[in-house]
């Protein structure tokens, strides 16, 4: 099989099953678990924007031209609470009005401990599996990625934002309470919430008390001790017994590949 990768896309049931995008075809992998994989890069690459082949990668998948001119590509989209449109610079007002003025969610997680984050409203529970979380719960929904982002800084001033991949591929999770930190957690940002629904209307943000918590499996059968991560740039070549997938990994007993670092690379896939 070879043609270009994607991230993995996802399916979540009683747990999660996963299909690796390889030019117009998909691999199930769940079926491969315990089997020998290999990938091996064919040195080339083409943007996952426009498609042309490119000497270098940036962004998980973009060429230079693109990198440099997409609205989808500027900081505001990993930090949104620095949103262009609401700035009045956004090089793309109709992408942006498309993008990042549709629902999106505030929510809670466990992946490598509590953190805080957002996606869009038709992203979850996609999102969260992409982070490897084994817990997450939605706790606002909003009418934009911008307010989303407000909210996020304010939680997140109490709460990390980030996830150590090490700990999430090793699987060094405890259980958490994520409804009674989501209340502990409100109560220390009632203030900053108060300000952010005030200047955009209590029509905007939507607290979601209702929300369950949802707990995802992921298809393992071992978790590496430690954790070695492959890079294509440097060894062509990938291979191993595939012990497990989360998040965006591979886990294999050789090491560990995230698949969406490398999208757009053309790759030979045989199993």
């Amino acid at each position: 099989m070879l043609g270009s990768l994607q991230k993995m896309t996802a399916q979540l049931a009683d747990g999660v099953s996963y299909k690796l995008p390889v030019g117009d075809a998909e691999l199930d992998l769940n079926p491969l678990l315990g089997q020998s994989i290999r990938l091996r890069h064919s040195g080339r690459i083409f943007c996952v924007h426009c498609q042309k082949k490119t000497a270098k990668s940036f962004n998980q998948g973009y060429c230079y031209p693109c990198f440099i001119k997409l609205a989808q590509c500027d900081m505001c989209i990993m930090k949104p609470e620095t949103c262009h449109y609401a700035a009045g610079t956004c090089r793309e007002p109709a992408w942006g009005e498309e993008f990042c003025f549709q629902p999106h969610i505030v929510y809670l997680a466990n992946s490598s401990g509590i953190k805080v984050g957002i996606t869009r409203r038709s992203q979850t529970p996609t999102r969260w599996i992409d982070q490897g979380a084994v817990q997450a719960m939605p706790v606002f929904q909003v009418a934009s990625r911008h307010i989303s982002g407000l909210i996020e800084v304010a939680l997140a001033a109490h709460v990390s934002d980030k996830t150590s991949w090490q700990q999430m591929l090793k699987n060094n999770v405890k259980p958490l309470d994520l409804p009674v930190l989501r209340d502990e957690l409100l109560a220390k940002c009632s203030a900053e919430l108060a300000a952010i629904t005030e200047q955009f209307g209590s029509e905007a943000i939507r607290f979601l008390a209702d929300a369950e918590m949802l707990d995802i499996q992921y298809p393992v059968l071992q978790y590496p001790a430690k954790v070695k991560s492959f890079n294509l740039d440097k060894d062509p070549e990938v291979s191993g017994l595939l012990h497990g997938i989360k998040g965006q990994y591979l886990l294999l007993d050789s090491g560990v590949i995230n698949i969406r670092k490398f999208s757009g690379y053309e790759v030979e896939v045989s199993w």
